[in-house]
């Protein structure tokens, strides 16, 4: 029987309680960067999966990161404050330490996802993509050397952005197809890892790196197994900060998650 304890991403995010409101793990080098630097999505989901043992509902609902400075491999600390408990959602925050150097700092709210009931109307529809088989293995056209992260992820588009052929093409919308490569389905902390996971699609303006500053990511729903539909757009790049909005659907064409970051380019 498989659990999700077999899964990397469920390894490599656990942590381990010293204390009452405490918890140590280690950072590993299978969700590092281009620049070697820890994924920001790895470091938000070691943390929520650490505030998840203090709170009494399952699912994540929305989570805001601020991250402070860059992340790496290593033996690391997380301390976590539960705010509220309450009938329908919970509140707590989180913060991820390196070498006694805050990393990152986390709010997040819970609840429970599948007794969610109330009036619904969505605007919005999936990405209209082919399906997964029919599209490109988004790797296979990547002209540069694959980071650890991209390996923890498989993807398949209809386009492939020119920055990934190493020509950016100005674009600044992108869709995809995306599931863990290890076969691990999705679940609201997976989704929160997933809206970070991507090669921002400001690349394609040419810019050569950008740095996470906020993150927040509401989840709508639990996903059911299977690829999930991406849309991921960028607006407004202006003195060198921009926003990054992404949307996640599952295979039954449902929302599960929507997410915004603002971010610092290199230059």
């Amino acid at each position: 029987m498989t659990t999700t304890a077999d899964f990397v991403f469920d390894s490599d995010t656990a942590s381990e309680r010293v204390g009452e409101h405490e918890f140590e793990l280690t950072l590993t080098d299978r969700w590092t960067t281009f620049i070697g630097t820890t994924n920001g999505g790895y470091l938000l989901a070691s943390c929520l999966q650490a505030l998840c043992n203090d709170v009494p509902h399952p699912d994540l609902l929305s989570a805001s990161a601020h991250f402070l400075r860059p992340g790496s491999p290593g033996p690391a600390r997380i301390t976590t404050d539960v705010a509220r408990i309450g009938r329908r959602t919970s509140t707590g925050a989180a913060t991820l330490l390196r070498d006694n150097r805050e990393i990152v700092r986390v709010l997040a709210t819970f609840t429970d996802l599948g007794t969610a009931d109330g009036p619904t109307k969505v605007n919005g529809k999936p990405p209209a993509l082919p399906a997964p088989e029919k599209c490109v293995d988004a790797f296979e056209a990547f002209t540069h050397p694959r980071p650890p992260i991209s390996q923890r992820t498989e993807a398949r588009m209809a386009d492939v952005p020119g920055f990934w052929r190493g020509k950016p093409g100005g674009a600044s919308a992108t869709e995809f197809w995306v599931r863990m490569a290890d076969g691990r389905d999705a679940d609201p902390i997976v989704l929160a890892f997933l809206v970070d996971s991507a090669a921002p699609i400001v690349f394609d303006l040419g810019i050569p790196g950008s740095a996470t500053i906020e993150l927040t990511v509401h989840i709508r729903k639990r996903p059911a197994p299977g690829w999930l539909a991406c849309r991921v757009t960028t607006n407004f790049l202006i003195d060198g900060f921009h926003e990054e909005d992404f949307e996640i659907w599952d295979s039954t064409g449902a929302l599960v998650a929507q997410s915004r970051q603002l971010a610092i380019v290199s230059t």
